[in-house]
């Protein structure tokens, strides 16, 4: 039996009353290429009815010109924060039907991608700022190479009120010790389109030429296949506290990679080729399951804002896009999200070591890789367990959360809409493994005639693109997400007018180490 559990629910009821549980904030991010009707990669640059990708708050590109990223603001509830996305959702395609055929690629997996270099990077236009984002994108794209970069997700945003960075540290390594279960039962990436893994080398099982897949795959995205690096392999961050967990950044973003130090900062031609030869770059670059994350002042480095002022929220980042949901993720998920990550803040969190952090690890690659498989055996504490049993006792101890979540909201534990009801498809869908979305995805490529994965994603993409423009939408709304399209243009101009400082001394200064110290007065 995992040590994990909550063991006296009234416990920690006592400190989590009904008020508290109602300040719980939500907010999403949602990754998706643009797509050509024919399923290959639109080359196309950020519509510039989107806005501005620098400044617009809920529209701009993550790796690619080609990537959308779609920001909602924070949320008390599962339904109001949904119904942003959605709207966001039907204002983009709306621009994109406008201007042409593209489309949003409902699948994390990317669609027909070109060569490595031809694949666009996010432009920012020409403010400092603006130019550190595109190099620091040309640095990922020489480090890991660009077609890695096209994959996409979703990151679920979320907070309570009165936790601590004690707490939110506790949370997380609960949560990467449990994270397994979320690949198995929202991991939606058990195939792909050949020409993402091109001149890599991989253990994936073709299914059609141009196809490729795993049979008990769950989330490709989340296994070897992903964001994954020698580089970042040779780290150990340790999550025990806010201290070690900021002092395992701060080597990373100051200690030299000899194979970037290799690559140089700029060509001989001049131009830029990556801010830093450090092993990260910058903060963002550390790939991991889930972030502690604090709002930055303007200018600040991420690690400073924590250092200083400690974790605000954490940022989960390993869901999928799941293909048969019109905004990627639906309201049961999100509540699920919600009992879960609550489950992982008041449950026992021992401190980790490095042979649970390996554990976690080999947990992560192999549930991505085989998690559907009859049998499937696990390493907890340094023994094996199966994937199934382990999740069935986490799914169990979740009951007393999910119930105590519906009575904050005053809902019965047998309302459709509940968090016990979530809990509940959740544990059905652990006892039938073939209706997880990773299963749904395989079945209704290998059902298709051609067993083509990109044609699946295609039909979908294109089914989820007239679902949206058939949605109500009035002229108020238009108008309104219009304005606020030019808004981002006029702070994009303000910025640019505002920089004095050429960029090569602006680089050098946000790099230097001096900006991660812990304690430098706070800016302005």
């Amino acid at each position: 039996m995992s040590n994990l559990h909550i063991t006296d629910p009234g416990a920690w009821q006592g400190q989590y009353p009904a008020d508290r549980l109602l300040g719980m904030r939500r907010g999403i991010e949602k990754e998706s290429l643009r797509a050509r009707p024919d399923g290959q990669l639109a080359l196309t640059p950020h519509p510039t009815a989107l806005g501005s990708a620098l400044t617009h708050p809920h529209i701009t590109t993550d790796y690619s010109e080609s990537q959308l990223e779609l920001i909602t603001g924070v949320h008390a509830s599962v339904e109001a924060c949904l119904q942003e996305l959605t709207h966001i959702h039907q204002f983009t395609q709306r621009v994109l039907s406008s201007q042409g055929d593209e489309m949003m690629w409902v699948s994390s997996m990317p669609c027909g991608l070109p060569t490595d270099e031809t694949i666009p990077l996010g432009r920012y236009g020409s403010s400092n700022v603006g130019r550190a984002k595109s190099v620091y994108r040309m640095g990922l794209g020489h480090r890991y190479g660009r077609r890695m970069q096209t994959i996409s997700g979703i990151h679920y945003n979320w907070s309570l009120p009165g936790v601590t960075s004690a707490e939110y540290f506790a949370l997380i390594r609960n949560f990467r010790r449990h994270a397994f279960l979320l690949l198995v039962l929202l991991g939606a990436s058990p195939a792909l389109c050949s020409s993402f893994v091109t001149g890599r080398e991989h253990a994936l099982q073709p299914l059609t030429p141009g196809s490729l897949h795993m049979p008990h795959g769950t989330s490709l995205r989340m296994g070897r296949l992903g964001y994954q690096s020698d580089a970042q392999a040779s780290l150990c961050v340790s999550y025990n506290s806010l201290d070690s967990y900021t002092a395992s950044l701060h080597d990373a973003l100051t200690r030299p990679w000899p194979a970037y130090e290799a690559l140089g900062i700029r060509n001989p031609g001049g131009d830029y080729l990556q801010l830093a030869t450090t092993l990260l770059q910058i903060e963002n670059e550390f790939y991991g399951t889930i972030r502690p994350k604090r709002t930055i002042f303007q200018g600040e480095r991420p690690l400073h804002a924590l250092r200083e002022r400690g974790v605000e929220y954490v940022e989960v980042r390993l869901l999928d896009l799941d293909p048969f949901e019109p905004v990627g993720i639906d309201a049961q998920t999100l509540r699920f999200l919600d009992t879960f990550l609550l489950h992982c803040l008041v449950s026992a969190s021992p401190p980790d070591h490095p042979d649970e952090v390996r554990e976690m690890a080999h947990n992560q690659h192999l549930t991505a890789s085989q998690g559907r498989e009859p049998g499937l055996m696990l390493m907890r504490s340094g023994q094996p367990v199966a994937l199934v049993d382990w999740g069935a006792e986490l799914l169990a101890a979740m009951a007393p959360v999910a119930a105590c979540l519906d009575a904050a909201h005053g809902q019965a534990t047998d309302a459709a809409d509940s968090h016990t009801q979530a809990l509940a498809a959740m544990t059905r869908r652990l006892k039938q493994l073939d209706t997880t979305p990773s299963a749904r995805v395989l079945a209704a490529v290998q059902a298709r005639e051609d067993q083509v994965f990109v044609g699946f994603v295609r039909e979908r993409s294109m089914a989820t693109r007239q679902y949206l423009l058939d949605l109500p939408w009035t002229a108020e709304q238009q108008a309104a997400c219009e304005a606020e399209a030019q808004a981002s243009f006029a702070a994009q101009t303000a910025i640019e007018q505002a920089d004095s400082m050429p960029f090569e001394m602006y680089r050098q200064e946000y790099v230097s180490e001096k900006r991660l110290g812990e304690h430098l007065p706070s800016p302005p």
